[in-house]
């Protein structure tokens, strides 16, 4: 895995904060220093916590946990599906539907409609149908893919839960911390990091940044999966 250098995180602006006037105290360990009116980060600090992160997702994927992703607004959704899809976990980058962890049963209800209407698309079923039926499952079907697209096959509660931004997914923070689930958070100068288990000070409005730091992340959950399947053929051949 390529450890994240000093040099790769001024590449990708990482360290360009918010204005110092709009910006959390409980940060103050993380700013660097101050130009132009804005805050700078100390790079060194996030390359610490970036460390923690990758060894919390990599113990985890290990002893065979999982991982979701939660990015919905727009500077970093894109990035953050593509790295979710590409070491395969879940995501979650349209809308924070309330309740995706606390209320689990019933999303997996929702989820479960999904995989029925998408079975019966086609099936014999289908055939039997009205166009207007047909055409109000179709609606329903397109919904519920969207919303679930990145959690369909998520059978169980995360392990950890990696978020682009706490505040602005505030609600997916509380969920986790509700539930004692984990949470790395790329967190900004204006966030509070202490909402937070492991915060990564890095500006979180740079695709470049985003793009750098979940894939660092993605990167050390495919190489944990790596050992955990080595891990497991080992132990069938010794059985």
């Amino acid at each position: 895995m390529h450890k994240v250098s000093l040099e790769d995180l001024l590449a990708s602006g990482a360290h360009f904060g918010h204005m110092t006037s709009n910006w959390d105290p409980n940060m103050d360990e993380y700013i660097f220093t101050k130009k132009n009116g804005v805050h700078i980060i100390d790079l060194y600090k996030t390359i610490d916590q970036l460390t923690k992160a990758v060894d919390l997702v990599s113990a985890t994927v290990k002893k065979g946990g999982s991982i979701l992703f939660v990015a919905t607004k727009k500077s970093a959704k894109m990035v953050v599906e593509e790295e979710a899809d590409r070491c395969g976990m879940f995501h979650v980058t349209e809308r924070w539907l309330g309740g995706t962890l606390t209320n689990f049963m019933t999303i997996k209800k929702s989820i479960k409609r999904l995989h029925l209407l998408e079975k019966d698309e086609t099936s014999e079923i289908a055939e039997t149908l009205t166009k207007k039926e047909l055409l109000m499952r179709s609606r329903e079907r397109t919904r519920l893919q969207t919303q679930h697209r990145g959690i369909k096959d998520m059978r169980r509660l995360p392990d950890v839960v990696i978020v682009v931004d706490a505040d602005k997914e505030a609600i997916a923070v509380a969920e986790a911390s509700r539930l004692e689930i984990p949470v790395i958070s790329i967190v900004d100068t204006n966030t509070d990091p202490r909402k937070v288990d492991i915060p990564i000070p890095a500006n979180d409005d740079s695709i470049q940044a985003i793009r750098l730091l979940t894939g660092t992340l993605a990167d050390a959950i495919l190489e944990a999966k790596g050992v955990s399947k080595a891990k497991d053929a080992e132990e069938e051949v010794t059985e």
